[in-house]
């Protein structure tokens, strides 16, 4: 399981250290895609595989959403390997489309990692912590 969030810069080059304790799970390699909520998505290849591909595998292309969706997640996505530091470039345009700039927080999402630009970060956790009573009431009044 990945967890925990984590402070990085990204150089000069735009790449991103990958947290230290993560690299282990990334170092046959990754998929660095788009992510939801202005975030990217860092992916073992297999984990890609099982969460993404096979999910949107399922849909309809032939449907607007099922296109859209399709676009969103494999026209951005990337396959990398990270160098003996642990560093992957994140190309500019995923970078745009995040809205990312230097500074930058890695987020451990269960089976995947979010990086995210870091002032959005805290915005979107402020936002997080406002609502998050309100939301696990919702949840657990499903499973009722």
């Amino acid at each position: 399981m990945l967890s925990g969030e984590y402070e990085h810069t990204l150089d000069e080059k735009n790449r991103l250290t990958l947290p230290a304790r993560f690299r282990p799970r990334f170092a046959e390699g990754l998929v660095l895609t788009r992510g939801m909520d202005n975030s990217l998505s860092i992916f073992s290849k297999e984990e890609f595989s099982r969460a993404i591909e096979a999910r949107l595998a399922k849909l309809d292309q032939l449907s607007r959403e099922g296109r859209l969706m399709h676009r969103f997640y494999f026209s951005g996505a990337v396959e990398a390997v990270p160098d003996k530091q642990g560093r992957v470039m994140v190309p500019q345009a995923l970078l745009q489309s995040a809205e990312i700039e230097r500074e930058v927080i890695v987020v451990g999402v269960f089976d995947h990692l979010e990086v995210w630009d870091r002032t959005a970060w805290r915005g979107y956790m402020k936002q997080v912590e406002e609502n998050v009573e309100d939301a696990a009431e919702r949840l657990a009044a499903q499973h009722d």
